[in-house]
């Protein structure tokens, strides 16, 4: 059955993507170009791409030992609050922009 019309892209096509390491509907567009033009099938995209679509790269981190994270968290002392992600890079980013005079 075909997924994206506009490339002529069937599922089995996006399930091959995924088989070979292509797990997210932005790589399966660099690969085949599928949700590029309209973007009507990238939501069925996504939905093939769900668990047990045989994406190798995500039964890895599937596979992840319990407790285990992707990132470490940050430590933690005494009086120390966490700043959301979001907050965290708007920061940075404001620290890094230049600000000339005059400017709106």
């Amino acid at each position: 059955m075909f997924v994206c019309s506009c490339f002529g892209i069937t599922e089995e096509q996006v399930r091959r993507h995924a088989s070979a390491g292509h797990c997210t509907p932005r790589q399966i567009a660099s690969e085949s170009k599928a949700g590029t033009d309209c973007g009507s099938c990238v939501r069925r995209i996504q939905a093939l791409l769900g668990r047990g679509a045989g994406c190798a790269r995500r039964e890895l981190l599937e596979q992840r030992p319990a407790g285990e994270t992707a990132a470490p968290a940050p430590p933690a002392g005494p009086g120390a609050v966490a700043a959301p992600a979001a907050v965290a890079v708007v920061a940075a980013t404001a620290a890094e922009t230049p600000v000339t005079a005059g400017a709106a």
